[in-house]
């Protein structure tokens, strides 16, 4: 990956979107090159998905998630990136092991999820942040 493929992608992050025509025009190539490029990153997975973000008057939050030293997290954080509310499963470094960033109807939505992540045997552990407002990068 080079500098072109890393302004490509930044453009993306800002609008999944945005016509290749006009990625072209800000990063100073020709409509084919971007469309060659976000294809081969897309085939390496580099690009994973493209997605949608949404203000839907929702409560967003951050469940950090504790779970016990002999518990393999890319299997736990498999699982619960299969709930519903759930956006993203990151697995982190630091005091917690994984963490789910919700997109729920309300704080009952917020809550019985981390209710849910109580339940699971490998967690040993949650703490809960809401997200008060998000600006795009």
């Amino acid at each position: 990956m080079d500098e072109l493929d890393r302004q490509i992608l930044n453009v993306l992050r800002r609008d999944a979107r945005t016509p290749y025509t006009e990625i072209a025009d800000e990063v100073g190539t020709s409509e084919g090159t971007v469309r060659n490029r976000v294809e081969r990153m897309t085939e390496e997975g580099v690009i994973e998905r493209f997605t949608v973000s949404t203000r839907t008057g929702n409560v967003k939050a951050m469940i950090e998630v504790g779970v016990a030293v002999d518990v393999d997290t890319h299997e736990i954080s498999g699982r619960m990136a299969e709930w519903e509310e759930v956006d993203f499963v990151w697995q982190v470094s630091g005091e917690q092991d994984v963490v789910l960033v919700v997109d729920a109807a309300d704080t009952r939505g917020v809550n019985e999820l981390i209710t849910q992540a109580r339940e699971q045997e490998e967690v040993v552990s949650t703490k809960t942040r809401l997200i008060l407002d998000e600006q795009l990068g």
